[in-house]
């Protein structure tokens, strides 16, 4: 399956868009591109607008205000009240509740959108099947599948009509961390083949980071940060984008000459005001144990492990909170063991408070 590409085209475009649900807005002013064989990612918490977003793309709802562009054919605008129906916008649905066919087999489901079942697109549906491990099961009902079978049959269902757009709600929600590690990789490779404007919904920033070109942060109906992974992840605009990505230590402090100085070092405070208080945010895996008198000195309070790596507990004279700490591989001191913290400076972050 060579990777379909279209040249020339928009991929989906949205344009100042804006929903409410009675006097509630959920998506507020928001714009976006998503361009052919580019994967984006919506990351956010829950109830910030991301799958009213998607519905609006995908025709679902009605567009209130702003329009909706797909390959090179606007098909919603709220100001002249276009709407074009879900099944004209030449776009691929897949949610996390894969919604098969219960009647239906694998085979039967993944052509049920092909227009003309031609000799070709036959070829296409055995091959897809072939390829994502479904072959078996091609005569066989959705109900007979696993979790991670239904999710790849969903996707194949998806693009078997060659969308110019596809739009996934959290694929991944049902199956379970070892499971969804090797759907994830399938689904990626399939979609760089394909070549299609991918957005993907998801409230899972690991699996956002994986599976997207673009991360776009949404918060209270807003895209309020947009860029690469590594981008935003080394770069977040905020405390909040910031806490998207895991738990994170927090100490705070005041400003002293763009500095915010703590028990673990002096910080760069991106130009905050002299005397302004402000909060250091440090990611657990920012955290290294050291040697007795390499660092901070810190008393292990407990040590768990968690697999690849070590969770531990620790107190640091003149932070009030003890600290969290993950470590790679097995560690695991005693309670009371002296060690000394460093911090890594590029998952620290300073933001200002109050």
């Amino acid at each position: 399956m060579k990777a379909r590409v279209i040249a020339g085209t928009t991929g989906v475009q949205v344009d100042d868009l804006s929903h409410a649900y009675d006097t509630i807005e959920v998506v507020r002013n928001v714009s976006l591109r998503v361009t052919p064989g580019e994967v984006a990612c919506l990351l956010g918490p829950s109830g910030c607008g991301k799958t009213t977003l998607l519905r609006l793309a995908a025709g679902l709802e009605v567009v209130q205000r702003g329009t909706v562009t797909i390959g090179n054919q606007m098909v919603a605008d709220g100001a002249s009240g276009r709407h074009m129906a879900p099944e004209r916008r030449r776009v691929g649905l897949m949610f996390q509740d894969y919604a098969l066919f219960p009647h239906l087999t694998v085979f039967d489901n993944i052509a049920f959108g092909i227009s003309d079942l031609t000799a070709e697109r036959r070829r296409w549906v055995d091959d897809a099947l072939e390829r994502m491990g479904l072959a078996d099961y091609a005569r066989s009902y959705p109900h007979t599948l696993s979790g991670g079978q239904q999710q790849r049959c969903a996707l194949l269902r998806a693009l078997a009509p060659e969308p110019d757009v596809l739009l996934l709600d959290e694929p991944f929600s049902g199956l379970d961390v070892t499971r969804r590690a090797q759907v994830r990789e399938q689904t990626l490779e399939l979609l760089g083949e394909a070549g299609i404007a991918t957005l993907i919904v998801s409230h899972d920033p690991e699996e956002a980071m994986f599976m997207s070109d673009r991360l776009l942060i949404m918060e209270q109906g807003e895209i309020i940060q947009q860029g690469a992974p590594a981008e935003i992840y080394l770069n977040p605009r905020d405390a909040s984008v910031a806490g998207l990505f895991g738990p994170l230590n927090r100490i705070a402090g005041v400003i002293d000459d763009g500095h915010l100085e703590t028990p673990l070092g002096r910080f760069y405070a991106h130009e905050l005001a002299t005397g302004s208080p402000a909060v250091l945010l440090i990611r657990p895996e920012g955290l290294a144990v050291v040697p007795p008198g390499a660092g901070a000195p810190a008393t292990v309070v407990w040590a768990r492990l968690l697999g690849r790596s070590s969770h531990l507990r620790m107190r640091v004279e003149g932070i009030g909170r003890p600290l969290e700490i993950l470590v790679p591989g097995v560690y695991l001191p005693e309670p009371g063991t002296a060690v000394s913290l460093t911090a890594d400076a590029a998952q620290a972050f300073v933001f200002a408070t109050g």
